[in-house]
């Protein structure tokens, strides 16, 4: 008889950008064994791979160049991909935000098709604080966060190709995707903090350690 895994062993990627300490102490938290890592070749042994992020898309990109390739097998493979925030933006195809007016797009790790837009004009930015998830579609993350509350700090935000991609949208002025998954469903991002949002971001951390045993 099989013995369950009771503890999922989580690679957070250090890539030079994002909230490294309060992602690992959350998903700790969460009921992970957490490893930070600047090896891609650490992937493999993972249960799951968190991509945190702060910053702009550009930069976020060109630093996490060395790991494209891995984290790219990596989701095709079926292991579960969780972006944060900026990485959740890095997981689509490309982004309004560049560095310079007139660089044009960056391109992301297309793995959720889709483009990242800065928000209108009429619309205070960046839009931080607080605010409602809606859930759209079913999902292992989203199991008891709907209608909760969620921060968020940011200035762009995803928008899916394929709206089956938005699992959950949070009004700002408009609607917009605050959470997005794949087709597959092993692939999955969270426009706000869950590190930051208390109990709702426990408990998506905690259903993102569930679904890392799950599969």
């Amino acid at each position: 008889m099989s013995v369950r895994q009771t503890t999922a062993d989580v690679v957070v990627v250090d890539y030079g950008l994002g909230n490294l300490r309060s992602v690992t102490r959350g998903l700790e938290r969460a009921g992970a064994e957490v490893s930070l890592s600047e090896d891609p070749a650490e992937f493999d042994a993972a249960d799951g791979i968190v991509l945190p992020g702060v910053g702009a898309f550009s930069e976020g990109m060109d630093n996490a160049g060395p790991f494209r390739e891995a984290l790219v097998e990596q989701a095709e493979a079926g292991k579960p991909l969780f972006g944060i925030c900026l990485g959740m933006q890095m997981l689509l195809t490309t982004s309004e935000e560049a560095d310079h007016e007139g660089q044009g797009d960056a391109e992301g790790l297309d793995l959720i098709p889709g483009k990242n837009v800065r928000f209108s004009r009429d619309q205070t930015v960046p839009h931080m604080g607080w605010n409602e998830l809606d859930v759209t579609r079913e999902h292992p993350l989203v199991e008891g966060v709907d209608g909760e509350h969620a921060y968020f700090v940011h200035s762009y935000y995803a928008v899916p190709d394929d709206e089956n991609a938005t699992v959950a949208t949070t009004d700002y002025g408009a609607d917009f995707a605050s959470i997005v998954a794949n087709d597959a469903g092993n692939v999955f991002g969270t426009q706000f903090h869950p590190e930051k949002s208390g109990e709702t971001g426990l408990r998506i951390l905690r259903n993102y350690v569930d679904y890392c045993l799950d599969h």
